[in-house]
């Protein structure tokens, strides 16, 4: 019986397509479509989504070579997952009409509507909503693929699908709401999130270490990556892909744009050669591997930061993340926590980072939107609200992860058994191989 539920819920869904579908057109007289920034804006929506299928290849090449498919398909089956929850009700429960600063009325976009004609999103006037709707859907779609890092080589497959719905819904919408909504209760804090790094990178991060902590050790106690060329696929396209992330949260083809384009560049490249030079501190060679993570962490340090500083202090940015990163590498090492690919260091401590250093370098020369400048210089108005919403989210995604697992444990055990993780996920849950 377990195995027909998820066809006939499909099935149910797409009755329900049919039935409330609309074709009831939206128009705004005052609303001006501007060619150019939706262009930007369709090109950043291809290069954010082109991230995910990046990550598959970054994590797939980490992990062993009997659970490399299954790896991969856990960051490309979110790109299916997510894309039919946000048209559903997960754009309406992060974008929709405000219920108390912290989640949309799920009724307000319901299976998309009110995207005909030539409505828009209030804060983008300029690009058409169903544009900012499907540029958005990009960010949901990788945030719970990153998680997958934390608990790489010991999930079951239908376990995990569950868990990255509920995921979706109870914590990455409310906090997508409350950062990136005009009415959010972050946004109306004085948070500053330019493209994600609370948003995505600290809730995944949260949600990874909860993850680690809930399934335990895997049973394998030797670690040999895949393919390092993999990782370094992965890299390329995550870098590539970034630009999409970041600039694209610019909201159109604009100054600011091309500012994000350049601080993103300048985090990311000084924080790889921190990476390997700290690792040669130590004793080790520079890897290709490090090189790699580093990079990735100082485009995740920049993410909330991107439009708000100064490109010199996106060097300060990614340097600091770098160096803090993989001091936490080290120490998680050296506990009983298997975070398989690292995720929290990376991308939760990188996006605590990030999100402190906005509250430390932000101006409002680089974005007007900056209405208090940042500890740097000389103002604590923006640095006091970070460091109050990096504890509340902190808390937020760490605990609310970790009652989604129990909850997902209880509807479908996500641990595989011993016997499965020592054939590898790949047979096991998909009976593949390479």
């Amino acid at each position: 019986m377990k195995k027909k539920i998820p066809f006939y819920l499909l099935l149910n869904f797409a009755i329900l397509v049919l039935i409330g579908s609309t074709t009831d057109v939206v128009e705004f007289d005052k609303s001006i479509i501007d060619t150019g920034d939706t262009a930007w804006l369709l090109t950043s929506s291809a290069f954010v989504l082109i991230m995910t299928p990046g990550l598959a290849f970054f994590y797939g090449g980490m992990v062993n070579k009997k659970n490399m498919i299954s790896t991969m398909l856990q960051s490309f089956i979110s790109m299916c997952i997510i894309t039919v929850l946000w048209v559903f009700f997960g754009f309406s429960l992060a974008f929709g009409e405000d219920i108390g600063g912290v989640i949309g009325n799920p009724t307000t976009f319901f299976l998309m509507k009110g995207m005909l004609g030539n409505a828009t999103w209030s804060a983008l006037p300029t690009i058409p909503i169903v544009l900012f709707a499907i540029f958005q859907l990009k960010f949901a779609i990788i945030t719970p693929a990153l998680i997958t890092g934390g608990f790489a080589e010991r999930i079951k497959f239908s376990s995990y699908i569950i868990f990255i719905i509920l995921f979706s819904i109870f914590i990455y919408s409310p906090l997508a709401h409350a950062t990136w909504h005009p009415d959010g209760i972050l946004a109306s804090y004085g948070v500053l999130d330019f493209a994600g790094g609370t948003v995505v990178h600290m809730s995944a991060g949260w949600a990874a270490l909860a993850s680690a902590i809930y399934l335990k050790r895997r049973k394998v106690t030797v670690y040999n990556p895949a393919r390092i060329t993999y990782v370094i696929l992965g890299t390329a396209l995550l870098w590539f892909g970034w630009f999409g992330f970041n600039a694209g949260s610019a909201g159109g083809a604009n100054t600011l744009a091309a500012y994000a384009f350049a601080t993103t560049t300048c985090s990311s490249a000084i924080a790889a050669l921190a990476w390997i030079f700290l690792d040669r501190l130590r004793g080790k060679k520079p890897s290709a591997l490090g090189t790699c993570i580093g990079a990735v962490v100082g485009l995740v340090a920049i993410t909330p930061a991107a439009g708000f500083v100064t490109i010199p202090h996106s060097l300060v940015i990614g340097f600091v993340a770098a160096v803090i990163a993989n001091l936490v590498v080290v120490g998680r090492g050296k506990t009983n926590i298997d975070d398989s690919l690292d995720v929290f260091p990376c991308h939760g401590v990188g996006g605590m980072v990030g999100m402190l250093l906005t509250g430390v370098f932000a101006h409002s020369s680089v974005n007007e939107a900056v209405t208090i400048n940042g500890l740097f210089y000389g103002e604590w108005g923006l640095f006091i609200p970070h460091v109050v919403a990096l504890v509340v989210v902190s808390i937020f995604s760490f605990v609310g992860s970790f009652a989604l697992l129990k909850l997902t444990d209880l509807i479908s055990p996500m641990r595989v058994s011993e016997e499965e993780e020592t054939v590898g996920l790949d047979i096991s849950q998909h009976d593949e191989t390479l």
